[in-house]
């Protein structure tokens, strides 16, 4: 059942307080366990309980699934792929109507996808989540064995569907042919339930991969038959509006879907290749990123300077860090955290990732000259309070940055480097005075997202001197330190990690760094400086979280 609609569900009930609904966020986040079972769990109601309150909110009846019968007549009324995507269990069907079972019942959507693709007027009956996934599973099969079925009717049907024609025509025919939507579809609902962030597809010359990205590693799935990578490329690009007929240059698009009644979009980029066009997906599914500044786990003294930075009138804050490494959410998380009535906020992007109530975001398009520095030319007339500038690139945008914080604007931003010091070398390579960052600059947060290691598999263990040496520790640091490790089980997918969380380092310009910073100090001073004022470093975060049992020592060695 998705977390924040039930959540909000019973905030509206008044069944928990606020602090009791952040509580319960944060252990779904942590445990990655079902929320009806976290409720039941913290005592608040069990699962019956909260299915009749649900049911008798709703009007619809309660029902008992232990003594319902499934006859094969009842069971094709909804295909296997619609069931399993939807949570959707039949109960009952006449000649007019259809009656389900669903494992989110609070998805209003979700009835209306299954009238359209059942063509049956759909009635709900409310049941334990608990009986009706293992339903599902028994009489569907699993998201795998979906998955499994459709490649092997994929290859019978191979030939067929790559043979339909190079051209325009033959290639738009074969994307639309009904196996290769499904198998399409099945592999985007099967990358949004694993919570991946990308999902590849990559042809090389004697095969096709399809890779998903799952907290910052890639693993490959069941590979299709070659011949399917045009018309499996072609079907996303015809989703994402593209022209199927360019293939020499790089295209980029974005397809909205919806699964299970979450509205979740993909932003698509395509690149020729030697072998054909690779594509990548980038999932943003909003119902599984959590934009609360509290939730994101920085440690308090953090956690207490961003509150700070972020309500000053002016000055400029970077978030800095690599790619994937988790900073625009950072930002968002800022912004709508002082995103109030009386708060005018601005943003520039490339490209929008999500989209915030309340606040004005802009896209950048390069090819028609709306460039970072042009757009934020034209925000410094629209009479902002706050402006986040998704990217400081090149030098004229950090210019006008600079520009807007000393007319009494607070700007935020993210930076490409490999540390919180490196930043101010950075601006300076750019080309912007010292004396200007120095006066304007009010703090750097550099981060990096590192895997948490498995609940459900976390295993004790002693370390070997030598991996203890890397991160700088010896067994007298260590003292009776607990280590632990994920040893692999089918919730990890036999990774031993399920869930990222970020380390941080934040340096605070305080006036002694802001001397070596007009004294044009390199970044191992001013590094050295920001330590001996108490900066924690990336490596001593993470010495923190392997000291908490949240992650390995392989771990933050592998990021810092």
């Amino acid at each position: 059942m998705d977390t924040h609609l039930l959540i909000s569900y019973l905030r509206e009930q008044n069944v928990i307080r606020e602090d009791q609904a952040t509580e319960l966020m944060d252990e779904a986040e942590r445990s990655g366990k079902p929320i009806e079972q976290i409720i039941s769990n913290f005592g608040i109601l069990s699962e019956q309980a909260l299915m009749q309150r649900i049911a008798t909110s709703m009007g619809v009846p309660f029902v008992d699934l232990s003594a319902a019968t499934f006859t094969p007549e009842l069971l094709s009324c909804v295909p296997p792929h619609t069931a399993r995507l939807h949570g959707a269990l039949p109960v009952a069907v006449d000649a007019q109507s259809l009656t389900v079972a669903l494992n989110d019942p609070l998805n209003a959507q979700t009835i209306d996808d299954l009238r359209w693709a059942v063509n049956k007027d759909v009635h709900l009956v409310i049941a334990n989540p608990s009986q009706i996934d293992p339903l599902i599973t028994q009489y569907y099969g699993s998201e795998q064995a979906s998955v499994d079925e459709l490649l092997s009717q994929l290859a019978g049907e191979a030939h067929q569907v790559a043979d339909s024609g190079t051209d325009d025509l033959g290639i738009s025919s074969s994307a639309s042919s009904a196996p290769i939507v499904k198998y399409v579809n099945t592999i985007i609902a099967k990358a949004i339930q694993a919570q991946a962030s990308d999902v590849h597809f990559e042809p090389f010359e004697k095969e096709f991969k399809i890779r998903y990205r799952v907290d910052g590693a890639l693993y490959e799935m069941a590979p299709p038959p070659k011949r399917l990578a045009l018309p499996v490329i072609s079907r996303i690009k015809v989703m994402a509006s593209l022209n199927i007929a360019e293939r020499r240059i790089p295209q980029d698009g974005r397809i909205q879907t919806s699964l299970a009644g979450r509205q979740v979009d993909l932003r698509v980029s395509t690149l020729p290749t030697q072998h054909g066009e690779s594509v990548v997906l980038r999932v943003l599914d909003r119902s599984v990123v959590n934009l609360d500044l509290a939730s994101l786990g920085t440690p308090d003294a953090i956690y207490k300077y961003i509150l700070e930075t972020i309500q000053k009138p002016h000055g400029i804050f970077i978030v800095t860090g690599p790619t994937g490494s988790g900073k625009t959410t950072t930002l968002y998380s800022c912004i709508k955290q002082i995103n109030s009535i009386d708060t005018k906020i601005l943003t520039v992007e490339d490209p929008v990732e999500y989209e915030l109530e309340g606040i004005q975001q802009v896209q950048v398009h390069e090819s028609i000259g709306l460039t970072f520095a042009r757009a934020l030319r034209a925000f410094l007339r629209q009479d902002p309070d706050r402006i986040l500038v998704g990217e400081t690139r090149d030098l004229e945008t950090a210019q006008i940055a600079i520009q807007s914080s000393l007319t009494g604007h607070l700007v935020l931003t993210s930076l490409h480097t490999n540390d919180a010091p490196g930043a101010v070398t950075r601006l300076i390579d750019m080309g912007v005075e010292p004396f200007l960052i120095a006066a304007t600059l009010e703090g750097v947060l550099g981060q990096r997202l590192i895997r948490k290691i498995c609940s459900n598999c976390k295993t004790p263990y002693e370390p070997t001197e030598s991996l203890l040496a890397q991160v700088g520790l010896s067994a007298h640091d260590v003292g009776d330190k607990s280590f632990f490790y994920g040893s692999g089980c089918e919730q990890c997918n036999q990774t031993g990690y399920r869930g990222r969380k970020g380390i941080y380092e934040l340096l605070d310009v305080l006036e002694p760094i802001r001397q070596l910073i007009t004294a044009k100090a390199p970044t191992v001073v001013i590094r050295q400086k920001a330590i001996e004022l108490g900066m924690t470093t990336l490596r001593q975060d993470g010495l923190r979280c392997i000291f908490d049992g949240e992650t390995t020592i392989e771990e933050v060695l592998k990021y810092t």
